[in-house]
Formats: structure tokens, C-alpha cells, sequence
């Protein structure tokens, strides 16, 4: 099956260069590019591509309001944000406006190459590492307080499992800490994301942290 990809980046040279890779990958295919989020939510709709990879930063609309009009449209498309991790302040509210996860504007061409297959494939692609990173970062930005989420309906083992996704543990190490097999982790991560109606890790990590299952460091 082939992954279908439209580029978004205000910066042609990085949509070149993202192209042309591109189309030496097998299962790859660029089917659109654009320089304003305005653009891209424009091309989502009209081509249906798998993924969407876009930028933070563009003239007119940003990819934070395209990145909400496109995981609340009428497509299937998921959006990964391209963002420099360390100062771009618009990160969180674009994974919150529904993006599987972010890529480094630094990273290896083959690691955003891989990146966007594991989105494809309906997960998220940040790692455990970076999601501790992530809530702790997150945690410590100064905002008006929040309600503590309520979750209802889950059992006290998907909790279980829910508090570990938001600890940053992968399938494998969750099924280690509880005894159980890799594929009966990932049954329990598919029972949360429909329990919870969260398009993927991603949101389960934040609905963790909002509900007071883990907290920073």
C-alpha cells in the first residue's frame, strides 16, 4: 500500500528536499505541496493524502489552525508538525489540536522518512524518551489551571495501562511491568484510544497527565 503525502512548509528548499527523497522510497508518493496552512487544508480535502507534514510557522494561516481544521474534517489524514523542539511554543497546542507527533527540523532525512510511516500505520511517533521530555516540559509552562480530566468508562486495568503510556513506556515495557504479552498491551491500547476516542498515543499521554495519573519528572 502506498503512502500518500502532501508537504506543507512555507520554506521550499525543505519541501524539495523531502520530495526527492521521497520519490526514491518504496510505498511513498507526494501528492500535493504547500506554503500556508490555508493551502494544505485546501489540498487535504481535494487529495486525500495519508499524512499530512506540516509546519508550525507559515504566513496567513499557521499549521496549528490547519493542523485542527484537518484532524476535524472530513478526511482520514493525519498530521505530523515540523518544529525546532526546544523554542517553538505552539508544539503542545498542535498535538492537542489532533497531530500524531512532531519532527525535528534537524532530524535525518531517514529518521522523518521513518517517521511518517509509523504515523501512517495509526500510530505516534514520539518516543518514550521525548514523552518524558514532553510532559515535563509541558508541566512547567505557566498557564490558567485546568479542571483534572475525569475518565469514565475504563476499567482499572486500562488505567493501569493508560498511567504507564503517559510514563512514556512502550508496548513492550508495559507488557513487561504487567506481566502480559506485547499483544495483549496493544489490545489494551486499542480499547483506550476507542474508550477515550483519542486518535492515538499522543492524546493518551496528554489525557493521562490531565487526569492526574502521572505527573512531571
Amino acid at each position: 500500500m502506498t503512502v500518500r503525502v502532501v508537504l506543507a512548509d512555507d520554506q521550499q528548499l525543505i519541501r524539495t528536499a523531502l520530495r526527492m527523497v521521497m520519490a526514491d522510497i518504496e510505498g511513498l508518493e507526494v501528492v500535493g505541496e504547500a506554503a500556508t496552512g490555508a493551502q494544505a487544508v485546501s489540498l487535504t480535502e481535494e487529495l486525500r493524502p495519508d499524512v499530512v507534514v506540516m509546519d508550525i510557522r507559515m504566513p496567513g494561516m499557521d499549521g496549528l489552525e490547519a493542523t485542527r481544521r484537518i484532524t476535524r474534517g472530513t478526511t482520514d489524514a493525519r498530521t505530523v508538525v515540523l518544529t525546532t523542539f526546544d523554542d517553538d511554543e505552539y508544539v503542545y497546542g498542535a498535538l492537542r489540536a489532533g497531530a500524531s507527533g512532531f519532527l525535528v527540523k534537524d532530524m535525518a532525512l531517514d529518521d522523518i522518512i521513518g517517521a511518517v510511516r509509523v504515523v501512517a500505520a495509526g500510530d505516534a511517533l514520539i518516543a518514550p524518551s521525548v514523552t518524558r521530555r514532553l510532559i515535563q516540559d509541558f508541566a512547567g509552562r505557566p498557564g490558567p489551571a485546568r479542571p483534572r480530566r475525569e475518565l469514565s468508562g475504563i476499567t482499572d486495568r486500562e488505567r493501569e495501562v493508560l498511567t504507564l503510556v503517559g510514563s512514556g513506556l512502550s508496548n513492550a515495557e508495559i507488557a513487561a511491568e504487567l506481566c502480559i504479552s506485547v499483544a495483549t498491551a496493544k489490545t489494551y491500547l486499542t480499547r483506550l484510544l476507542t474508550k477515550l476516542d483519542a486518535r492515538d498515543r499522543v492524546q493518551l499521554v496528554i489525557m493521562a497527565y490531565e487526569a492526574g495519573l502521572v505527573s512531571a519528572g
